[in-house]
């Protein structure tokens, strides 16, 4: 979704994982999803089924209308499926006869795991390097091959990344109030009173979807200690660092101290966080590049037309770095991988049409420019770039050099998000989020916990 996404969610249980490779692997031995079809079909025509849970539908009939000017030849048909039920649908779709041709994979341990289903993938390596060229690799962001290869398969073609890190404010709001948006924990905790004073919610965040929890913990604990959270998920260093404990601590004060909305461990980030935002319920928000996207007048108008606003009217919405909470001056960190990826379903009986769809919108230059004129995914083809004078911002000035500003740092930055998260690892950092922020576990016993599960991982 928007991320995604990733925006993402996408977490899956190892049980569930285990469950789900195993009856891959017997249906393999089976002579099933190890083999690919025989048939085809022509590379220029046909009818294709896209299954995903991302991008909203908007967006993926922007890709297809510009496929079609390519290839008219070859229909493909978008079904979007919820973030929570893609692997319950995709699983039985795969191993039938009558699944989707191309469907959505992610990185990690996510919903359509690239490790779980990229064995009913064909390897898109040879129609990348036809497309791109022997050093393919080198126009590509490097995270989204790296992401999406597994056995050494490009088993998804990566559309484009998104990345985590960043609040997203309602300018509007602010400016009614005339408000600055806050830099450091005190200006948050005045900017909330004054929200409130009004009636008006000032953040908000679906803590009982924990997935999302991670994205926060991680621009908190970025901010005590830059790296921390990434050399905790490579091993380097404890989950007891100081640093994390430090961050577990902050998180449970947003709680404490009325930052986060009354209920928020009951909430959902999507819809319910999502909506409460986009329909001016809230002034902020915890969420990715994939929000970029709702700075367009008609993604802004979509997206609150959605959250069951009768009459809706853009506004302002603007990234902003994640406070200062820890006193540190270390802000603005941003952490990503590739969205989703797009694989080719051996089974299908349209394999060339759907791997040129897949390969058209995943490393052409006009597939790609049209990503990056929807703003849901900073492209993967390196030279694709916004054309800012087709986008229509609903508030150019303001909102262009922050966006800018935004797709630049992105590009710089190399912090995984989700990739490199197992399974039990991201149940134990959502069970430390919502336990710390009840109050039923310390930060210390939290973060022992969390080390605990790192240990049994190896």
């Amino acid at each position: 979704m928007l991320g995604s996404p990733r925006p993402r969610n996408r977490r899956l249980r190892r049980t569930a994982a285990l469950f789900v490779a195993t009856g891959l692997a017997l249906a393999g031995c089976a002579g099933g999803v190890s083999t690919e079809t025989a048939d085809k079909g022509a590379a220029d025509s046909g009818e294709i089924t896209w299954w995903g849970w991302t991008p909203d539908a908007a967006p993926a009939e922007t890709y297809i209308k510009a496929f079609n000017k390519a290839y008219p030849k070859i229909k493909v048909t978008f079904k979007k499926l919820t973030i929570d039920g893609y692997d319950a649908a995709i699983r039985p779709a795969l191993a039938s006869t009558v699944g989707p041709d191309v469907f959505a994979v992610a990185p990690g341990a996510a919903n359509g795991a690239v490790g779980i289903y990229g064995v009913n993938a064909v390897d898109l390596k040879p129609a990348v390097e036809k497309a791109l060229g022997a050093d393919w690799e080198s126009k590509l962001a490097p995270i989204g091959v790296s992401s999406l290869t597994t056995d050494g398969k490009l088993a998804g073609l990566s559309v484009g990344s998104v990345f985590a890190g960043p609040v997203w404010v309602n300018k509007d709001l602010f400016d009614k109030y005339q408000l600055t948006p806050p830099k450091t924990y005190d200006e948050w905790k005045k900017v909330c009173a004054t929200f409130k004073s009004h009636d008006v919610g000032c953040f908000v965040q679906g803590a009982g979807q924990p997935a999302f929890n991670e994205d926060t913990l991680q621009a908190i604990t970025d901010n005590v200690k830059p790296g921390v959270w990434e050399k905790a998920l490579k091993g380097e260093v404890s989950w007891t660092d100081p640093a994390i404990v430090r961050a577990l601590s902050i998180w449970k004060k947003l709680f404490d101290d009325g930052i986060m909305q009354e209920g928020a461990l009951g909430v959902q980030q999507y819809p319910d966080a999502n909506n409460g935002f986009m329909s001016g319920k809230y002034a902020m928000v915890m969420m990715g590049t994939w929000y970029m996207q709702y700075s367009t007048v008609e993604g802004s108008t979509n997206a609150i037309s959605g959250a069951g606003v009768a009459n809706p009217k853009p506004f302002t919405q603007l990234p902003i770095p994640f406070p200062d909470v820890a006193g540190t001056g270390n802000v603005g960190a941003l952490y990503g991988d590739a969205d989703f990826g797009l694989a080719v379903n051996k089974r299908s009986k349209s394999i060339a049409a759907a791997t040129t769809f897949v390969t058209w919108l995943g490393t052409s230059q006009e597939g790609q420019q049209a990503v990056a004129d929807i703003l849901n995914d900073i492209p993967a083809l390196t030279t694709a770039q916004p054309n800012w004078d087709a986008v229509k911002l609903v508030n150019p000035e303001v909102q262009r050099p922050a966006l800018e500003k935004l797709i630049t740092d992105a590009g710089k930055s190399s912090e995984p998000r989700l990739a490199t998260v197992s399974a039990d690892l991201q149940t134990a950092i959502g069970v430390a989020s919502t336990t710390v922020a009840a109050g039923q576990a310390t930060p210390e016993q939290a973060a022992k916990t969390l080390q605990s599960t790192a240990e049994k991982i190896k």
